[in-house]
C-alpha cells in the first residue's frame, strides 16, 4: 500500500470539525463543498445543497446503504473501550482497544495474545492474535453480534470530537442494514428533500453495501476484508449510464470499493457479493468510477491513493491545497469535496 506524494502532511487542529453541523447552526446539507474538476484543473466554492446544479441528468450516484452500528464497548471494571471493526468470515472480528482519557479515548498498545476482557453486559472478549501494525487485532466474543452492540455499544468517538451524540447523528439517509463500525459519512449531507430534488434534476441513484471498519487504515497497515454487495439493479443502472455517456459518481470510498470490485477488466459492472479487500491505487486505476462525491482524508490515510486513482494527483493537490487554505473541516462532521472529469 502506496500513499500518494504531494504536499499534504499535516491537519491544523483548527480543520478538525468537533461536533456535527447541527450544533453549527446548519442542516447537513449546508456543509461546504469543495469543487475540483479534472478538465482545467480548477475549483469553485458551493454549498453541499447545491448538488443538483452541479450534476447533470444521466448521471448516477453510488450510495452505499450501509447503517452505523455502535460500535464501542467499554471493558468491565476498568478503563478500557473494544472498537469492533470488522467481522471476519470465520466469525472473528478484528477489533482495536482503545485507552479511556476522559473525553475520548487512544490507543492502548500493551494487550496481548490470549488475554481475555469482561465488557459489560456479561460478554468477553478473547484476543487472538495482531493483525496489522499494532493496532487491529483478531479476537472471539461469546456472544451474539451485532445484536450485542445494538444493546450495550456506543457510537465509536475520537478525540476531536468533544462531546458524545446519539447513534441518529453517525447514520446517513441511505443506511438500511447496520454493519458498519463507523459511519459511511460521504452520506452524511444528505437529505430527503435534497434526494427529491436531484431525482427531480435527472440524476439517479444506485445503492450498494459496504460495511467499513474503524477509520481509514495508514499506509503501512495491511488491508482487512470487508463484507460487500452490489446488486443486478445497480450493476444495470450503472452499466446502461455509462454506454448513454452519463457519469458515475461514487458517493464515498467504500462506494467505490465495492463497484470497483464487482467491475470486470472490461468496465462493466456485474452483480457480486462477498468479501473485497481491494485496495484501488493510481497504477491500478478506476473502471466503472469517473467521479466521486467524499469528505477530506487526513494525512497518510490510504484512501488519498484512492482519491488520486480518480481525480489525478494534481488536482488532488490543488483541491487539498485549496481546502486548507479556505478553512474547510475535517473528519466525519466536516465538510465535502466533490471531485469531477
Amino acid at each position: 500500500m502506496t500513499t500518494t506524494g504531494f504536499g499534504f502532511h499535516s491537519l491544523p487542529a483548527e480543520l478538525e470539525a468537533h461536533e456535527p453541523p447541527e450544533a453549527r447552526g446548519l442542516t447537513r446539507d449546508r456543509v461546504r463543498l469543495l469543487v475540483a474538476r479534472r478538465a482545467g484543473n480548477v475549483v469553485s466554492h458551493q454549498r453541499f445543497s447545491d448538488l443538483p446544479a452541479l450534476l447533470e441528468p444521466g448521471d448516477v450516484l453510488v450510495v452505499n446503504t450501509s447503517a452505523t452500528l455502535p460500535a464501542a464497548v467499554p471493558v468491565a471494571g476498568g478503563t478500557l473501550t473494544v472498537h469492533f471493526s470488522t467481522e471476519r468470515p470465520d466469525g472473528s472480528w478484528l477489533v482495536e482497544l482503545r485507552r479511556n482519557t476522559g473525553k475520548a479515548t487512544e490507543p492502548y498498545p500493551a494487550a496481548a495474545a490470549g488475554e481475555h476482557y469482561p465488557l459489560i453486559g456479561g460478554a468477553t472478549l478473547i484476543l487472538r492474535e495482531p493483525f496489522s501494525a499494532g493496532r487491529l487485532w483478531v479476537a472471539d466474543v461469546d456472544t451474539a453480534m451485532p445484536g450485542y452492540l445494538t444493546a450495550f455499544g456506543a457510537p465509536i468517538r475520537y478525540s476531536y470530537v468533544r462531546q458524545r451524540w446519539p447513534l441518529s447523528y453517525y447514520r446517513t439517509v441511505f443506511g438500511t442494514t447496520p454493519g458498519s463500525a463507523e459511519m459511511p459519512s460521504a452520506g452524511r449531507p444528505f437529505t430527503d428533500r435534497l434526494v427529491t430534488r436531484l431525482v427531480c434534476a435527472g440524476v439517479q441513484f444506485a445503492p450498494v453495501l459496504l460495511h467499513t471498519g474503524v477509520a481509514s487504515p495508514e499506509a503501512h497497515e495491511r488491508p482487512y476484508p470487508e463484507r460487500f454487495a452490489v446488486g443486478a439493479h445497480t450493476a444495470r443502472v450503472v452499466n446502461q449510464a455509462r454506454a448513454a455517456g452519463g457519469r458515475v459518481i461514487a458517493v464515498g470510498t467504500t462506494a467505490v470499493r465495492a463497484l470497483e470490485t464487482a467491475a470486470g477488466a472490461d468496465g462493466v459492472v456485474r452483480p457480486a457479493a462477498g468479501w473485497t479487500e481491494l485496495v484501488v491505487t493510481p497504477t491500478l486505476g478506476v473502471r466503472a468510477v469517473d467521479g466521486l462525491l467524499t469528505g477530506f482524508h487526513e494525512p497518510r490515510a490510504s484512501h488519498l491513493d484512492l482519491l488520486a486513482a480518480i481525480a489525478g494527483p494534481r488536482l488532488l493537490e490543488t483541491a487539498y491545497a485549496e481546502a486548507v487554505r479556505g478553512g474547510y473541516l475535517w473528519h466525519e462532521f466536516g465538510d465535502s469535496n466533490l471531485l469531477l472529469p
